[in-house]
């Protein structure tokens, strides 16, 4: 076994729970909406149901600001049942791997077989890229020194984000590029040199989430879909200081494209 029985029965629970509150027995899709990105959330569709994750077995409070701590259950225009989870939990705060992942566990426990993984991120390619940019995610780098399975048990990471996602997404925005996500443990953003070095190992985007969700959600037999925000260039490459609000900024600033690339995206599914 790849992971603890516990941990699967707590999604199981919590999955159980989840139907219980919002009254919807399946779910299509999940989403988890990263720095910035809540804002976009009402343009999915039409909300069934919100409750704050910690009604859920095993679900704490969001410690970042930006992270509402809640969960939706949302009705498409296709008809889709859709969760999200409007914040998550980050390796950084010091609660383990499981819980960085237990959303993941819990979806997937309650139907969903895609997974929408959102978040903000350092540019590593400014020349190529603009702030407010989204980014769809082709692959990572895991530097958080971290990993949700233990044991044994190998899984095949040769396309941990679905291509077939990736064509979808195009199809709705052909303006997105792609790029490889680098995640980091933080909580403290990027020196210069790690910046450069972050470069010279092909990474494109930089931050602090995602990874260990997509390889739980991969390991649980979902496909993923990852887009990152681009809320500022990485540390060194322009001169200035990095902030925690100035990624938040960008976020309202770019909540209605975001929004509008995600219904259409959950739309095509």
């Amino acid at each position: 076994m790849s992971v603890s029985n516990d941990a699967y029965s707590l999604a199981a629970e919590a999955a159980g729970a989840l139907k219980a509150l919002t009254g919807v027995e399946s779910f299509d899709v999940a989403l988890v909406m990263g720095s910035g990105w809540v804002p976009a959330a009402d343009a999915i569709g039409t909300t069934i149901a919100e409750h704050a994750v910690t009604e859920l077995p095993g679900f704490t409070a969001p410690a970042v600001a930006g992270h509402a701590g809640r969960v939706r259950a949302v009705e498409t225009e296709s008809g889709r049942k859709a969760l999200i989870f409007l914040g998550r939990t980050h390796l950084y705060e010091g609660r383990g791997v499981e819980p960085v992942v237990h959303g993941m566990r819990t979806a997937v426990a309650a139907g969903a077989g895609t997974v929408v993984l959102t978040n903000a991120a350092g540019g590593l390619r400014p020349e190529t890229q603009n702030v407010g940019d989204p980014v769809l995610i082709s692959d990572h780098i895991n530097l958080t020194g971290a990993n949700p399975i233990t044991g044994a048990t190998f899984i095949d990471l040769t396309e941990v984000y679905s291509r077939r996602l990736r064509e979808l997404a195009r199809e709705a925005d052909p303006s997105l590029t792609e790029g490889v996500y680098v995640a980091f443990r933080g909580p403290t953003y990027e020196t210069p040199a790690e910046i450069r070095m972050l470069r010279t190992l092909g990474g494109d985007l930089v931050g602090m989430s995602t990874v260990l969700e997509a390889i739980a959600a991969r390991e649980a037999g979902a496909e993923v879909l990852g887009i990152s925000l681009v809320t500022n260039p990485g540390a060194g490459l322009v001169g200035e200081p990095l902030n925690h609000e100035e990624v938040l900024e960008v976020g309202r600033v770019t909540a209605a494209r975001m929004g509008l690339l995600l219904a259409k995206v959950v739309n095509k599914l």
